[in-house]
């Protein structure tokens, strides 16, 4: 069948053709960047927050308290009586 001015509507079947490859290429990248953006999502929702104790751990190491600091603030975060 003839459309407009004596041209095909399909235009020889080249229009389903192109949209068919470019259907052929969007469809797995857009698969892939959904898969990637996924699992980057679930990497951030399963780690774990720094507890308290960690961070005076990490402050310790720095040297930005002293061992005695450190062990009295770690015996008050845990729950430990002091050996006074």
């Amino acid at each position: 069948m003839y459309g407009w001015n004596g041209w095909e509507w399909t235009l020889g079947g080249g229009l389903m053709m192109g949209l068919g490859v470019l259907l052929m290429w969007i469809v797995p990248i857009g698969l892939i960047i959904a898969l990637v953006v996924y699992l980057n999502n679930q990497n951030k929702s399963t780690k774990q927050p720094e507890r308290a104790v960690d961070i005076l751990g990490n402050a310790y190491a720095r040297s930005e308290i002293s061992r005695e600091e450190f062990l009295q603030k770690r015996d008050d975060l845990i729950g430990k009586k002091s050996k006074q």
